[in-house]
């Protein structure tokens, strides 16, 4: 079930002057994606969300936008290699994806570059101000220390006995190490105990669920980065055989197998992407471009995942939910 609607303003374009038509379409403009994980797609959830944000405001692929996708899977190492790729293909711009391609875009080029899913970046040093960026990069800033809070309430309700959270991240990463910390300073405030199980590569995930089953804690929450989206299967499972609880950062999480999410909404966050992107398209720099930040969230909640561990989920919360999954 889904609450959201989707508006694309179409109409009137055939009103234009056949001239203004052509000065529309006589640019085309490239514009590269860069990101850890795998690379985008028109049908991945960032891919489609920033595909509509770009197409209402009038870039579309095939007319006057061509995108460049370039996605490490996980090998952070090959980061260069795909900005250099992006750069000889001439984009006009750069949307990165997480903190590794913000700081490879950062040092390795000076096309103007549009961050998102990139931690704090005053924190990791990608910027010196939100307000006043400097350099070639601006974007979307993280609010976890904002969302933490209610991500734990969202639990408590859940699980009325949570004392205690297992929270899983790349530790490799600094940008989610931040948002890491936001977290568990986030559930401390609250009297949530934190198990923090940084983890680097794909085995070190099979330690983290041992360290849990020694310990074992009331919840997950699971940081969301190239590594652990590249095994969330395997937390799904782990939450699954457990019968525990878990909440994720990102809605489309809970529709592939999680319980649960709050998160910001795609379409806003890729809307405001792309609607830096115009700006810098239409002259405006990265550096006088302050980052911006999420202001519209969205609840997920899987129902099948809450059958299978034996959670009955609230009335009162389910009337709450923007999506549920059946």
């Amino acid at each position: 079930m889904r609450r959201r609607e989707f508006v694309i303003a179409l109409g009137g374009a055939t009103a234009w002057p056949c001239t203004a038509l052509a000065q529309a379409s006589s640019k085309v403009y490239r514009v590269g994606t860069l990101g850890a994980g795998s690379a985008m797609t028109d049908q991945d959830p960032n891919g489609a969300s920033l595909v509509r944000g770009l197409a209402q405001l009038g870039y579309v692929q095939g007319s006057n936008l061509v995108l460049e996708r370039r996605g490490a899977e996980g090998h952070i190492d090959h980061l260069p290699r795909l900005l250099e790729e992006l750069v000889a293909s001439k984009v006009d711009l750069i949307i990165t994806s997480g903190y590794p391609a913000a700081l490879a875009a950062k040092h390795g080029t000076t096309l103007p570059v549009v961050a998102i899913f990139a931690g704090d970046p005053v924190g990791t040093g990608l910027v010196e101000t939100l307000a006043q960026p400097g350099g070639n990069l601006t974007g979307i800033s993280d609010v976890s220390a904002q969302l933490t809070p209610k991500r734990m309430e969202l639990l408590q309700e859940l699980v009325p006995h949570l004392r205690r959270v297992a929270m899983l991240w790349n530790a490799d990463d600094l940008g989610m190490t931040l948002r890491y910390r936001a977290s568990e300073a986030g559930a401390k405030t609250m009297g949530v105990l934190v198990q923090p199980l940084g983890v680097r590569e794909p085995e070190d995930f099979n330690l983290a669920f041992s360290a849990m089953e020694h310990e074992m804690s009331d919840a997950i929450l699971m940081v969301t980065d190239s590594l652990t989206v590249l095994n969330r299967k395997r937390v799904f499972q782990f939450a699954a055989a457990h019968r525990l609880p878990a909440i994720y950062e990102f809605d489309w999480l809970v529709r592939d197998g999680g319980l649960i999410s709050y998160a910001p909404d795609l379409d806003e966050s890729f809307g405001r992407v792309a609607a830096l992107a115009d700006r810098i398209f239409k002259g405006a720099k990265p550096a006088a471009l302050p980052f911006e930040q999420p202001t519209r969230f969205q609840l997920a909640i899987n129902l099948t995942s809450a059958k299978a561990i034996g959670i009955e989920v609230p009335p009162v919360l389910l009337g709450r939910a923007d999506e549920v999954f059946e």
